[in-house]
């Protein structure tokens, strides 16, 4: 099988204008005086926004300058097109319409112990990888920090509405997030932030996953950040993954490995591989042979995926004996392994399934 093209590079469309959650705390504050505002308006501003407050919640500004604050820094985002559910409405998937018709999706999943959201990074995506229905509409642009936070915020706020919050975090859905770095860094940031200038989530439960841009990666490993950083390695030797993963073809298995294992070294944070298991492609006993001998030894945590269905695709998970067999060799390799309790694959919002389709699921 012929390796596809990759496309890093977002097409030249307009991000939306610049938004409270595009600047950190001391730019919100400059930003607020230079309206001739009281610098303390932006914490309070920050503080209804990340909460999930409308306008009309924001009693604490007066009328006419919350009107003026609003119009300055907090312009529309993404518009709430459809929510569909499944798993008696613990699992839940959103279609987003950005300001220019942009189109992404974000997963809500509770747990017993978390609530988690999946959230998109770019529209579409220029990785190419064609189990993945995302990597098969290609790229459409990237989205903006706020664009991004937005959909933890709205999720954050309606889990709060019943009793709950938002957990977790992982950059799991539309997009390759480390192809679009700043954004994604500012982002996780943003997440980070202690409220009132953010939503003070803890770093241990934010996920970011990446095809494995190496560059990206030793930029990551230098943020002094310790969010886990998750590898979607989908084969352990490059004549495969040059198909499976096309970015490979620039960033071969040993050197990706390499700079993620840099990352577990500085971070101390144990690295996730993610491995969709395919029908007679990647899960031959001899790979999972290989995949330990590449693994043995280090800080990582194997998390196998049963391959989700995609339109146009004959491709199909593996047999469960197969499967079973390829957690036991590893497992035997001493590599920590667990196979992803898979969710939303009714409502194509699993993992590889996205495809921010406008028509009813």
């Amino acid at each position: 099988m012929k390796a596809l093209p990759l496309v890093f590079d977002a097409p030249k469309r307009g991000l939306p204008a610049r938004h409270l959650a595009d600047l950190d705390p001391a730019e919100r504050r400059a930003a607020v005086a230079a309206l001739g505002v009281p610098a303390y308006r932006a914490e309070q501003l920050a503080r209804h926004w990340f909460a999930g407050h409308r306008s009309e919640q924001m009693t604490d500004l007066p009328g006419p300058l919350r009107e003026r604050l609003t119009a300055a820094l907090l312009p529309p985002l993404l518009t709430n097109v459809r929510d569909v559910e499944c798993d008696e409405g613990a699992t839940r998937k959103t279609l987003w319409r950005g300001h220019d018709g942009t189109l992404v999706e974000s997963v809500l999943m509770r747990y017993t112990d978390r609530t988690t959201v999946c959230v998109s990074s770019q529209a579409g995506c220029g990785m190419a990888c064609p189990f993945c229905a995302t990597g098969q509409a290609g790229l459409t642009r990237n989205l903006s920090t706020a664009e991004i936070v937005e959909q933890v915020v709205a999720a954050n706020a309606a889990e709060v509405a019943v009793g709950g919050r938002v957990s977790n975090v992982v950059f799991m859905g539309m997009g390759e997030p480390l192809a679009n770095y700043n954004r994604v860094i500012a982002a996780v940031r943003r997440l980070l932030d202690p409220v009132p200038h953010g939503l003070g989530m803890s770093q241990r439960n934010i996920v970011l996953s990446t095809v494995g841009l190496v560059p990206a990666i030793k930029k990551l490993t230098e943020e002094g950040l310790q969010i886990t950083l998750a590898l979607s390695l989908h084969a352990p030797d490059d004549e495969l993954r040059n198909t499976l993963v096309p970015v490979n073809t620039r960033w071969p298995v040993s050197e990706v490995l390499s700079a993620a294992f840099a990352y577990t070294r500085t971070t101390g944070r144990r690295l996730s591989i993610e491995y969709a298991l395919i029908r007679d492609v990647n899960d031959q006993p001899f790979r999972a042979d290989l995949l330990a001998k590449r693994l043995k030894g280090k800080l990582v945590h194997v998390n196998l995926i049963p391959l989700n269905p995609t339109p146009g695709s004959d491709w199909d998970a593996s047999p469960k004996p197969v499967e079973r067999e390829f957690v036991r060799r590893l497992r035997a390799a001493g590599v920590n392994t667990t196979v992803r309790d898979t969710r939303g694959r009714e409502i194509a919002g699993a993992c590889g399934q996205l495809s921010a389709a406008e028509a009813p699921v």
